[in-house]
């Protein structure tokens, strides 16, 4: 299909600052369960949320020729910031899902972003006891337990060694958590916006860890540790340590960002994003792992038959449509591109298909380049509105031959009752008005 020789369709923007104070309290009144809590402010958020067409078609004058007047000067921002018309492009919270902002979520907007690289200022947030204020000048890394010569770094110690660039994905175990029993929330910020993808640059551990001299006979697992309020830890594999883990510092060209872990973070690519410890202050090496708070209370799967999975860390193939896209309304019949995200923490993404029909009939997606390893991969597809009702989704399939699953499948393994890694196949309905709404298929 030529994009060339059809008629574009225009889409209206899902709705912004949707959560109004009323609705916030009414949706942590819910809190009994996680479920529960989602519930209540996916209802908030889609009775808010819904709003009329845009006004018709734009009119025939030209544009105006813009000013006649000198603009802003060069220097008048010294550090620059996106344009006040796009102001909505922001994290939002989702009201009730926690007790407090500083354990709490914010989610990146991603049906208002381009390519495969997240901003590091929308990029989302997960903190578990708020976000510190760390001197870089004060900062300490330790490396210690089963190591010959125990080092305690500073930054600019770790500068000093050799660097590595990486671009991967960050994936918070809980994304698209709230819709294991049924939809729970009204736009794919809210479903799939516990995801991020950056280029990070840092050590790797594996360079660390030999100048430590490790104990190669010994050393099973390594636990890092954060300098927030909790000591945030998680026990990672030594395997995986010394395969592509990595000490991060700078990410999308400069310092870490606060709310990322400045000055210093973990970075375990491929895996749920509590391992990738922020604010990293202590690495110990260890012959067992460490079973702490966040590996035995938290971050573990429920399943079906009571018992707890533990370690499952990997995030598995996982797609999702960003456009068009639940709260969003498409306004003219005729030609859009169908777009989204797609990863998984095995591995390179090599085919992602969609369905406009509810998964009756799939085609094959155009996979934009770059596609690499651990990355997000940007899908594009052609697709041809004539006005009737369309349920669209995505599967994607990584190079070890996992494909993505849908629900069905996902909980005849897993249940119903499970929080972390849900990577089912996302479907939106589009209604003959042009609304899109997150819904659920079999």
């Amino acid at each position: 299909m030529s994009a060339s020789r059809l008629r574009a369709g225009r889409i209206q923007p899902a709705p912004e600052n949707h959560v109004d104070p009323a609705a916030l309290v009414r949706a942590r009144g819910a809190r009994r369960s996680f479920l529960g809590s989602a519930a209540a402010g996916a209802v908030a958020l889609a009775a808010a949320g819904r709003t009329a067409h845009a006004a018709g078609a734009p009119g025939s004058s030209l544009p105006p020729t813009g000013p006649i007047t000198l603009g802003a000067g060069v220097g008048t921002v010294g550090y620059g910031a996106p344009s006040k018309h796009e102001a909505a492009v922001v994290r939002r919270l989702s009201p009730g899902l926690t007790r407090t902002p500083q354990s709490g979520i914010s989610f990146t907007p991603l049906q208002s972003l381009f390519g495969i690289i997240t901003p590091s200022g929308v990029h989302f947030e997960r903190h578990h006891s708020g976000m510190p204020e760390i001197d870089p000048q004060q900062h300490r890394l330790m490396i210690m337990g089963l190591v010959s010569r125990p080092l305690l770094l500073t930054m600019n110690d770790i500068l000093r060694y050799p660097s590595v660039t990486r671009t991967h994905f960050i994936e918070c175990g809980a994304n698209t958590g709230m819709e294991w029993g049924n939809v729970a929330v009204p736009t794919v910020q809210y479903t799939h916006g516990m995801l991020g993808c950056s280029e990070f640059t840092g050590v790797p551990l594996s360079t660390l860890l030999d100048e430590a001299g490790f104990d190669r006979r010994k050393a099973k697992f390594i636990l890092a540790e954060g300098a927030d309020g909790s000591h945030l830890t998680r026990t990672v594999p030594i395997e995986m340590a010394l395969n592509d883990v990595m000490v991060v510092y700078g990410q999308n060209g400069e310092m870490l960002r606060p709310e990322n872990g400045y000055p210093l973070r973990l970075l375990v690519p491929g895996v749920q994003g509590v391992s990738s410890v922020k604010w990293l202050r202590r690495i110990e090496v260890g012959d067992a792992p460490w079973n702490t708070r966040e590996e035995s209370l938290h971050y573990v799967d429920l399943m079906p038959d009571g018992m707890h999975r533990q370690y499952s860390g990997v995030q598995e193939v996982k797609s999702v449509i960003t456009s068009p896209s639940a709260g969003q309304v498409l306004l003219d019949k005729g030609y859009y591109e169908i777009t989204g995200l797609a990863w998984s923490g095995r591995g390179k993404i090599t085919r992602v298909d969609v369905s406009a029909d509810g998964g009756r009939n799939w085609r094959t997606a155009k996979l934009q380049d770059p596609v690499m390893s651990k990355c997000l991969t940007r899908f594009r597809a052609d697709w041809r509105w004539d006005g009737s009702g369309a349920f669209l989704q995505s599967r994607a399939v990584d190079e070890t031959g996992h494909v993505q699953p849908t629900i069905s499948q996902l909980r005849a393994v897993r249940g119903t009752r499970s929080i972390y890694h849900n990577n089912k196949i996302q479907a939106w309905r589009v209604a003959a008005n042009g609304e899109v709404t997150n819904v659920q298929l079999a």
